[in-house]
């Protein structure tokens, strides 16, 4: 089974899939991580360089090339679900989680880690608390129909373990 977690970035969906991965004895991965080695550069050089075009070109195209895996957790960009037709394609092939953090707990997360990230490097803390919660709004309609929601303030892997094997089966 397919694993693709959805999310604001900054909301744990590496770090809560890796051991979501793990716990299952699935592979793990980041599309942010493929597209960094399909294109031989970093996001942000991506995004200097070519521009957000290319780069939501190129992230469609490796959210693809996870149908190569069948039983994977894939984390997803933060606006993966919102380009193209990203979202149905994932929801025909997977099962879709959105690993939902509350505004001011994503702004905790990222304020510290802003030069990482492309879209709000050099951001102050009123202008990166205004993109947050802009982008959330935008980005709800698509993390909304999501199979699953878990509210990561909430719940950890083991709650999101339970709940899947309730839903679907035995999935190790």
């Amino acid at each position: 089974m397919r694993i693709y977690l959805l999310g604001f970035m900054g909301s744990g969906k590496s770090s809560q899939g890796k051991k979501l991965a793990s716990k299952l004895g699935y592979k793990f991965l980041d599309t942010d991580q493929m597209i960094e080695k399909a294109s031989n550069a970093k996001i942000s050089e991506i995004f200097r360089d070519k521009g957000e075009s290319w780069f939501r070109d190129l992230e469609a195209d490796v959210l693809r090339a996870t149908v190569l895996y069948p039983d994977a957790v894939i984390a997803c960009g933060g606006g993966t679900p919102c380009y193209f037709n990203n979202m149905q394609w994932m929801l025909a092939r997977g099962v879709t989680i959105y690993m939902q953090q509350p505004a001011e707990r994503l702004f905790g997360r990222l304020k510290s880690r802003k030069a990482k990230r492309p879209l709000i490097a050099g951001m102050d803390d009123a202008a990166l608390k205004n993109y947050i919660i802009e982008k959330l709004s935008q980005r709800n309609y698509f993390y909304q129909k999501a199979h699953h929601t878990v509210d990561l303030s909430e719940h950890g892997v083991k709650d999101i373990l339970e709940m899947l094997e309730q839903q679907y089966g035995q999935l190790r």
